[in-house]
């Protein structure tokens, strides 16, 4: 079965893993992000038998999402699969953070995946079905203090996706929550942390593994919710 697939938030580390499994598994797979060079390349670049289209996006502008799904039903078809997986921070606490920070972590992690979700599940709705995995954080379940924006908005997507879970996983739609407890690998992380051991960071490819295993776990009477994805106890210091 070929699924066309969206990916809202793509980068270096777990969103171009992602990618590139998804691609290939042989999903239609369109790439959402504000760099439109990274995503351009990267969709050249996908492994057979996928596809990849980039949709130069910003997740915070409404009518950029929606045009964006247009874009894509347009080359490829209805969306099977909503990664929502775009991330903004505010690492700042309460009597530091602005409100500025505060709304564009929530403009992002909530809205940004409330608008991607609306346009995913209409799909689906009319299809038969799909999946929709929202990546989360440790901070999506357990405040870490200080972070009042993140942990703001990191629990609001966790509430939003385990209520579009129980509005819509009787019509076949699988909705999952990951939480990544650690730092992954990337380029950067590696550049701001050169003296860590590489363990401990978490392995993007082996996690989109795990995102494709919810993909595939479509049963309407047995979809998990929640995967908790980390390395061991060192990264209870990380969100």
């Amino acid at each position: 079965m070929t699924r066309t697939a969206v990916i809202a938030g793509v980068g270096p580390g777990l969103g171009e893993s992602l990618a590139r499994k998804l691609a290939t598994e042989g999903c239609r797979v369109a790439l959402f992000a504000r760099s439109r060079d990274y995503i351009a390349d990267l969709a050249d670049d996908l492994p057979d038998p996928g596809e990849g289209l980039a949709v130069q996006t910003d997740l915070t502008d409404v009518e950029q999402i929606r045009d964006g799904f247009e874009a894509v039903r347009e080359e490829f078809g209805p969306v099977d699969v909503l990664v929502n997986h775009a991330s903004a921070a505010a690492w700042n606490g309460l009597m530091d953070a602005s409100v500025e920070e505060f709304e564009r972590a929530w403009a992002v992690n909530g809205r940004g995946a409330f608008v991607c979700s609306q346009e995913a599940v209409g799909d689906m709705l009319e299809t038969g079905g799909g999946t929709v995995v929202f990546t989360g954080a440790t901070s999506a379940v357990r405040s870490l203090g200080g972070t009042i924006g993140f942990t703001a908005a990191k629990f609001a997507a966790r509430g939003m996706a385990m209520d579009i879970a129980q509005e819509f996983g009787p019509e076949g739609v699988h909705v999952a929550h990951v939480v990544i407890d650690g730092q992954i690998d990337s380029p950067r992380v590696r550049e701001q942390s050169p003296d860590r051991d590489g363990e401990t960071f978490l392995d993007p490819d082996e996690m989109a593994e795990t995102y494709w295993h919810l993909v595939e776990q479509d049963d309407v009477s047995t979809q998990p919710f929640e995967v908790h994805i980390t390395n061991g106890p060192q990264n209870s210091e990380f969100i």
